[in-house]
């Protein structure tokens, strides 16, 4: 098997796609939360993608992505057998797990794919796990089987009702608080918006809240401060620092801001695929 060889793909939904990938000294050394840094080829931009679990033994990494930039795009046109030009990992902090006996995941859309892994690796652990999935609708799902196979209780949601409960992730995280539920801990993992009402509401109830901010990396490294967010008032970078925060810390309002820079560049990507092929280009 070659390196960084892609040994399966599966289509989660019409926008994301879940790789398996041939790394062994990646995944001998990978813990939940970390992510690593992958090039498509030698023209390729570097971006950094937190791993949705590993197999030491058979040597392999998981990927899960959604399909927004150049890059992931470029990715969703690679198959089985085919091999990424390189992969550098694993980097930034494991998920902080000791002493944590019970704690709530609260995934919303896209994000469900990075609540995955450190849902899965708190409850392997020992932790008992609520996860609660929230989609806009029904055919948005994604991974289902597994959260209900690597958590204690999984609470499906949608914002119109059209699978599992009619609710929104906080409204249902403050459903189970009020009924008792009790934890040492809550994990939010989405849009940032969600993020920092889902970090409120735990806030109210004193319970620690994480954030998990990796949609924000560029480098990966630390180099280009593009990841520099603003936590209990210092200068933090994601991709160094983190990924992972103390929700109460974050300041939310000025990462909602953010969030909206790419988007021209990403609507720009995507009038690069091709009508014909489907496929993407480096070059005009």
């Amino acid at each position: 098997m070659k390196r960084f060889e892609i040994t399966k793909k599966r289509k989660l939904n019409d926008n994301i796609t879940w790789l398996v990938v041939y790394a062994p000294l990646v995944a001998r050394k990978a813990k939940p939360g970390q992510f690593i840094i992958l090039r498509t080829d030698e023209y390729g931009e570097r971006i950094p993608l937190t791993m949705a679990g590993h197999n030491a033994e058979d040597g392999t990494i998981d990927l899960i992505y959604a399909a927004v930039g150049r890059t992931t795009m470029l990715m969703d046109q690679l198959e089985v057998g085919d091999c990424f030009a390189d992969i550098v990992g694993p980097l930034g902090k494991p998920t902080h797990m000791e002493g944590l006996k019970k704690v709530c995941v609260v995934g919303g859309g896209t994000g469900n794919a990075l609540a995955y892994p450190l849902a899965t690796g708190m409850h392997d652990h020992g932790i008992e796990v609520d996860m609660i999935a929230g989609f806009k609708n029904k055919d948005l799902i994604i991974l289902e089987e597994e959260f209900r196979a690597g958590t204690d209780h999984l609470y499906m949601v949608t914002d119109d009702g059209s699978y599992g409960e009619k609710a929104f992730t906080t409204d249902k995280l403050k459903a189970l608080l009020e009924e008792g539920k009790e934890y040492d801990e809550i994990v939010a993992v989405g849009p940032p918006i969600m993020m920092k009402f889902v970090c409120q509401l735990a806030a109210e109830y004193n319970i620690p809240s994480v954030a998990s901010l990796t949609a924000y990396m560029i480098d990966g490294t630390g180099m280009c401060g593009g990841c520099r967010c603003n936590i209990g008032g210092e200068d933090k970078f994601v991709c160094v620092d983190g990924p992972e925060f103390d929700g109460s810390l974050v300041d939310w309002d000025e990462l909602i801001q953010r969030n909206a820079y790419y988007a021209e560049q990403e609507a720009e990507d995507r009038g690069h695929v091709c009508r014909l092929t489907g496929g993407v280009r480096y070059h005009d």
